[in-house]
């Protein structure tokens, strides 16, 4: 019995020295290229054990256990105050930035890049908006107090540095103007431009609230799935086994996912991949100016300007959002999980009133060059407004016959340019391989429109 002692005492040592020899002398390894450290946009999914301090996602935590004498067990088992957990959440409400000073605290450039804002700042240049947006913060976390998982995060209360409502003097040009991070949009889909969709996130819609009737027969490449989830809704609310409970729940879900079938049949919409939108909050919608899908914007990040549209409306207590297309342009690591901007350091200038209807598929163009308008009437830009290059690839015609002596001057159909797409491509083509540092270089224009071919063989393999 000794022996077996000794023998399996010296295991453990030898196995402790082997352990320790290899972390001393074991090569380090280094990476090539120092990658940021990527930000989440989206909190974890709350799965398995929970740890409460991680619960509270960024909340600090201060915890203590108070125990007092009482009866015998079985009398404060019956006793709803023998056992209690108070929740106090303490949340400090942030006041807005008011002045070009401020403004430039967050944003050196700012004052710079648009030297128009000073003289469209006022003393009750501060929106009723920034105090309502916060009003609803609260309101949210006491709603939600009881459930943890559902609360504000620390990064998503304090997500907006200021809300101005502008007026040009001269021109009296209208504008919003917001500071706050940049989370990121994945959502959207419109099968006349391009039939593959482009991934399906955590949180992913296929629709936004800028949308247009479909021009063509394709199907929306997320109507199969959407109708499969139908289905499924369907087939548990007819068995006989539901609980009356689950039937309420799978009744109004039924209702939803029927209208959302509707929807993707009918209407296109904005892809945030490869479209330039913003997103605001619901209650930025119903103010006395009114900000609406299809509304110009610029985004305002370094030494850039991007031009924009308004293209979703998003939670009424959240503020911060773009397009995954312009959070590439932005900072070339954002995914649809990781924000390209984590600080309060983008500036949104929006042009409530100025959407243009009908809607339709973004002419990258005209959105270049109405922003350019808008931005000189409240003074104009120090730089040219970053421009963005198309990156949904054109529908490849067949191959044109050349025309013999004899034909007529009216084409026959078979050497008439076909107009059917050709097979889509893998949605991992969706961006450049020269993609922008994360701090864009001011007023950078790209190459004159290529062919669908060489347009394909420069993007870069960048899922959404």
């Amino acid at each position: 019995m000794l022996v077996l002692f000794c023998a399996i005492f010296a295991a453990i040592i030898y196995r402790w020295i082997s352990l320790e020899r290899l972390q001393r002398f074991a090569p380090i390894e280094l990476s090539g290229t120092p990658t940021p450290e990527p930000t989440a946009t989206r909190p974890p999914v709350i799965t398995g054990k929970l740890d409460m301090a991680k619960l509270f996602n960024g909340i600090t935590l201060h915890s203590t256990v108070e125990t007092v004498p009482g009866a015998d067990a079985a009398t404060e088992r019956t006793q709803p105050e023998s056992y209690v957990l108070d929740l106090k959440l303490l949340a400090h409400v942030p006041s807005p930035n008011k002045t070009i000073e401020d403004l430039a605290k967050v944003s050196p450039e700012l004052p710079t890049l648009l030297p128009g804002l000073t003289s469209m700042l006022s003393a009750d240049s501060v929106s009723p908006l920034f105090a309502e947006l916060y009003d609803t913060k609260v309101r949210m976390l006491r709603e939600n107090l009881g459930r943890l998982d559902l609360l504000l995060s620390r990064h998503n209360f304090f997500d907006c540095q200021t809300v101005l409502q502008l007026q040009h003097p001269q021109t009296h040009r209208k504008a919003l103007l917001l500071q706050a991070d940049m989370d990121v949009d994945a959502d959207g889909s419109d099968s006349d431009r391009l039939p593959a969709g482009t991934g399906a996130p955590a949180n992913f819609k296929p629709a936004t609230s800028y949308r247009w009737e479909k021009k063509t027969d394709a199907p929306n490449p997320y109507l199969a799935g959407t109708e499969q989830r139908l289905k499924r809704a369907e087939d548990e609310y007819a068995l006989a086994s539901t609980a009356p409970p689950r039937r309420r729940e799978l009744r109004n879900a039924i209702a939803e996912i029927r209208a959302e079938v509707g929807t993707l049949k009918k209407f296109s919409f904005l892809i945030g991949a490869t479209d330039p939108f913003i997103v605001v909050p619901g209650t930025f919608t119903r103010s006395p100016n009114p900000v609406k899908p299809g509304d110009y914007a610029v985004v305002v990040f370094a030494d850039a300007i991007y031009p924009v549209i308004v293209g979703d409306v998003g939670p009424n207590d959240k503020v911060g959002e773009a397009s995954l297309r312009i959070a590439k342009e932005v900072n070339a690591l954002s995914t649809a999980y990781n924000r390209p901007v984590s600080d309060l350091k983008v500036t949104y200038l929006i042009f409530p009133g100025t959407a243009e209807k009908p809607f339709g598929p973004p002419d990258l163009e005209k959105i270049h060059a109405r922003c350019e308008t808008l931005v000189k009437e409240i003074g104009g830009a120090s730089v040219p407004l970053h421009r963005l290059e198309n990156i949904i690839p054109s529908p490849t015609p067949s191959a044109t016959p050349s025309p013999s002596p004899s034909s007529s001057g009216t084409p026959s159909p078979s050497s008439t340019a076909s107009g059917t797409p050709s097979p889509s491509p893998a949605p991992t083509f969706a961006f450049r391989v020269s993609s922008p540092a994360p701090t864009a270089s001011v007023g950078s224009t790209h190459s004159p429109a290529r062919s669908p071919a060489a347009a394909r063989s420069a993007r870069s393999r960048h899922k959404p």
